[in-house]
């Protein structure tokens, strides 16, 4: 375990390198591979992990530094934001050719920052491996950069606060921690604390000194993972970061002394929204020799997860609250064990608070049973497997753990010290740490909170007292023991009935989530557990996918569990209530209340393809779910989950007995073909710029922007719209154009993306989900959230580069290194197990050869003219949709009307050139009429 008291870590003489060593997974290791580990001279640890996975390579590199190492005042945030400073290149590698060479690696990267360290990975073709490590290691050594972009950054970071701002869980943990600690750095969160992000544009000078204190070879680990040969890896790494010089002296983590609870704050929500209650407790630090750590977050998680019986009893049965969750943390020091509960009425939340300490007192008095324990030890195990079934996985779970002690073996270690816990162990830690001088209890409610929460009860006091179907059936074979299968119904939203939006919704909930007959749902979760198996939906437009995913080794107990969730519902009233209130609080609390980017998405979609069945969301409206009866659900079942209308994909290391007792097994389901396929919508063009404002108590402004796009994947312009919209606005890529002329050269806000296929829930992932097949489109803009003041800039700025791609299109050069581009990273795009599956069930949907085949073979047909072309055939900049989400509609709808010049300011310098750009830019006749824009409450939206 790492010293809290870094100051002891000063630099040795230099040592000799330590001579590569190669370790064979032993039976008792969890990961089966053979690593191959050596430390540099300098002290630079090397990690190569051939995965057997072919053609990808995913380098991770951990450095032991983030929130935790922010020991100076006025300096939280600051390991996050130097994340953000890392990508600003070197004077050999400026940014935009940086970035000119991981794009042609066909590469996806990124990075990320936690408390205790900084990861930053990259994952692409393997024959680029050198030169990715040749960039890398001049970034790593070599950062350079100047204030002004130092500045600009800053503002990004600002933006990405910003956009966190509306979901109230963020400010509960920002409170929790800040009340429970003193003195260590783990009293802010990674983001850090808003006083000191606003002032990040003044402390250029102390970005030199964290880069030069923490990021030396000696807390650096460099994880090289996937189809690479280990000696030659070793000797590339060798050339480029071998000259990496030794850091000096580091600052020491203060450390926190014992704690004296209880505690107790509140968070006063400004917007309406369900309460929120946080029981946390001081735990210990992750070990993987000290057993305290595992134990305890062992026996929270079954105390409070999924298959518990309070679980069962506050969300289930009495149906008090829809999110129960516990979290316990690995962090190099002493840190917060989390339970939480979202209430659905304030007036319980006394009663919640008081059932969560209860449990957590009864977990001091009585021990675990070995079973449950057993079973606990088991989920845990074949759940980290299921995860690891593709390259760039293995790496970032490697270095999740290699951080710690810069060693592979650490994983392995601590699963080994899980696999050794007893019943003792958890309940001496339940003892150690679960007391009433560790305890901190936060919460957070718009409305005010019952009297009583303020009293905190003694753990003590809340004991009680003593005293033969055929199916066509798609097999992708392979050595990897996790099977996974896809259950594809040609059924979706678009099939729900007038007035009844949500019910496809809400019916394949009911599958997975209602019981079967046989069991309720926390019986079915309790007999998953140890498993480690997973049933799952996923409903869209046209599509509602099951999907399960078991180890090869519990098959047929999965499947006598999972399939009659399918085959013979429970559709028990007290499942209904509680799946439909969920459903209606993920419309109007996690959509419209908390996410104003997704809501800005969503609505465009539903306002393109208005009065045709995709004119709702696919979670329905608040009256439509309102409407819903239990034997609406149930007919929807038998008349839409039918032999006829299900596709079966199935991969992994499959055997001729399973595929033969799946299709035993679903020859159960109803005879038919199922609900008729709508009709291919047509969404409506608008004539000019139609906008719609969205009025909310927003912090910051969310924008989004399209057309109706006829064109799918069966479509011969498909593959050049996918380049265009690629060079245009990747997701989550920063080297798309949009994302440069938006966020990196003027820091406006977070991110900048277009799209030409739906793209739900794309802020928290960075590829789609498969199985999101729709006979119709939608061509988008997406604008992460802006200052509202920038807000009609942002919206001018977009369209003058769209208007630019449309007018001139793309050079030949664009046009090359987009296609070299995605001809890569078609592969990394489809890379998991879930997604091959996914992706060739949707090729049948649409009738296509298989992904891969069909965007490879598109792509190196297409020339610049046919891209050029298929976008000023496709695209307009004059015929859009607009939706905007924002506080101020009413000034917002005077300034598109009236076209106001829009003006920009910045913290640092810019280049005259952007300045004399922006007032053309901010000068841009729009020529909204004032009937085109309509302001609508937040309220109103998806009501009905």
């Amino acid at each position: 375990m790492a010293s809290s008291s870094l100051a002891q870590q000063t630099a040795p003489g230099k040592p000799a390198p330590v001579k590569a060593t190669a370790s064979s997974a032993a039976k008792t290791d969890l990961l089966p591979f053979k690593a191959t580990e050596k430390t540099l001279a300098n002290g630079l640890k090397i990690i190569i992990v051939p995965t057997g996975f072919p053609n990808i390579v995913s380098l991770q590199i951990p450095v032991q530094t983030g929130s935790r190492n922010e020991v100076e005042p006025g300096k939280s945030g600051f390991a996050h934001f130097f994340e953000h400073m890392m990508f600003r290149g070197t004077k050999a590698y400026p940014p935009e050719k940086y970035q000119e060479i991981i794009t042609k690696a066909g590469a996806r990267q990124n990075a990320y920052t936690s408390d205790d360290l900084t990861n930053y990975h990259t994952t692409f073709a393997k024959d680029d491996l050198e030169t990715v490590l040749k960039v890398e290691a001049d970034r790593f050594q070599h950062l350079d950069y100047p204030e002004d972009a130092f500045k600009t950054e800053s503002r990004a970071v600002l933006g990405e606060y910003n956009k966190n701002s509306a979901n109230p869980v963020s400010k509960l943990f920002e409170v929790m921690r800040d009340s429970a600690y003193t003195t260590h750095t783990y009293k802010h969160t990674t983001m850090g604390f808003i006083q000191d992000i606003e002032d990040m544009p003044n402390q250029y000078a102390y970005s030199k000194i964290f880069f030069d204190r923490w990021y030396r070879p000696e807390r650096t680990t460099i994880i090289i993972a996937g189809d690479v040969e280990p000696q030659k890896a070793i000797a590339l790494v060798e050339k480029y970061w071998s000259g990496w010089q030794r850091g000096k002296q580091q600052a020491a983590v203060p450390v926190e002394p014992a704690p004296h609870g209880p505690i107790y704050k509140h968070v006063a929500w400004p917007t309406p929204t369900l309460p929120w209650v946080a029981v946390g407790f001081h735990a210990p630090a992750f070990s993987v020799v000290n057993k305290d750590q595992a134990a305890l977050a062992t026996v929270l998680s079954l105390a409070f997860g999924r298959t518990s019986p309070l679980y069962k009893r506050l969300v289930q049965n009495e149906q008090k609250v829809d999110q129960l969750f516990d979290m316990t943390p690995n962090r190099v020091d002493p840190t917060l064990a989390v339970i939480g509960a979202r209430v659905k009425n304030i007036s319980d939340t006394v009663l919640v608070r008081d059932a969560m300490l209860a449990t957590v007192a009864s977990l001091r008095e009585s021990p675990i049973s070995e079973q449950d324990l057993a079973d606990a030890k088991s989920a845990q195990k074949y759940g980290l497997i299921r995860s690891l079934d593709n390259t760039e996985q293995i790496a970032g779970t490697l270095a999740s753990y290699v951080h710690f002690d810069r060693s592979y073996a650490t994983i392995n270690q601590y699963y080994r010290l899980i696999d050794s816990l007893t019943p003792a162990d958890l309940q001496a830690a339940a003892r150690k740490y679960l007391t009433d001088e560790r305890l901190v209890v936060t919460t957070l409610s718009n409305q005010a909170m019952p009297e009583a929460m303020a009293t905190t009860p003694k753990l003590a006091s809340l004991l009680p007292p003593v005293a033969n179907v055929k199916f066509d059936m798609l097999v992708q074979k392979s050595t990897l023991p996790q099977i996974r299968y896809k259950l594809l119904f040609n059924v979706g939203s678009a099939q729900d009935p007038k007035g009844k939006e949500g019910l496809a919704a809400l019916t394949a909930a009911m599958v997975t989530a209602g019981g079967s007959r046989e069991r309720k749902i926390d019986e079915v979760n309790q007999a998953l557990f140890p498993l480690a198996g997973s049933f799952t939906q996923q409903t869209d437009k046209e599509m509602t996918t099951f999907t399960g995913s078991i180890h090869k080794d519990n098959w047929q107990q999965f499947n006598q569990i999972a399939l009659p969730l399918l085959l013979t519902p429970g559709f028990r009233e007290d499942d209904f209530r509680r799946l439909k209130d969920a459903q209606k609080n993920a419309l109007l609390l996690d959509l419209k209340d908390n996410n104003e980017e997704e809501f800005a998405k969503e609505r465009l979609q539903t306002n393109v393809y208005a009065g045709t069945p995709y004119g709702h969301p696919v979670l329905g409206t608040a009256a439509g779910i309102d409407a819903i009866t239990l034997d609406d659900v149930k007919q929807f079942w038998q008349q839409a989950y039918t032999q006829g209308a299900v596709k079966i994909g199935i991969s992994g290391d499959v055997s001729d007995a399973m595929t033969a007792s799946l299709t035993q097994s679903l020859a159960q389901l109803p005879a038919g073909n199922g609900l008729a396929k709508v009709a291919k919508p047509a969404g409506r063009q608008a004539q000019g710029l139609e906008v719609e404002i969205i009025e909310k108590n927003t912090r910051a402004t969310a924008i989004s922007f399209g057309l109706p796009l006829n064109v799918t994947r069966r479509d011969p312009d498909f593959a050049a719209l996918w380049l265009a919209k690629t060079w245009l606005g990747e997701h989550r890529a920063s080297n798309s154009y949009l994302y440069q002329r938006i966020r990196e050269i003027r820091g406006m806000n977070y991110g900048d993306y277009a799209y030409i296929e739906a793209f739900p829930r794309g802020m928290f992932q960075f590829f789609p989900n498969p199985n999101l097949g729709r006979q119709s489109q939608l061509f988008e803009i997406w604008i992460r959230p802006v200052a509202p003041e920038n807000a009609h800039f942002a919206l001018r700025v977009a369209l003058t580069e769209l208007g630019k791609l449309i007018d001139n299109g793309l050079s030949e050069e664009q046009f090359a290194t987009t296609r070299d581009y995605l001809m890569k990273n078609v592969f990394v795009m489809t890379s998991t197990q879930d997604q091959q599956l996914g992706y060739a069930l949707d090729s049948q949907w649409y009738g296509t050869p298989e992904f891969t085949k069909l965007m490879r073979d598109g792509l190196s047909k297409l020339t610049v003219a046919d891209v050029n072309r298929a976008i000023k055939q496709h695209l307009s900049v004059k015929n859009l949709s607009v939706v905007i989400v924002a506080k101020d509609a009413a000034g917002l709808k005077d300034k598109l009307i009236s076209d106001a010049y829009s003006p920009i300011k910045y913290d640092g310098n810019k280049p005259q050139s952007l300045l004399d750009e922006d007032k053309v830019i901010g000068a841009m006749k729009l020529g909204i009429a004032p009937e085109s824009v309509r302001v609508t409450p937040a309220s109103a939206v998806f009501e009905k």
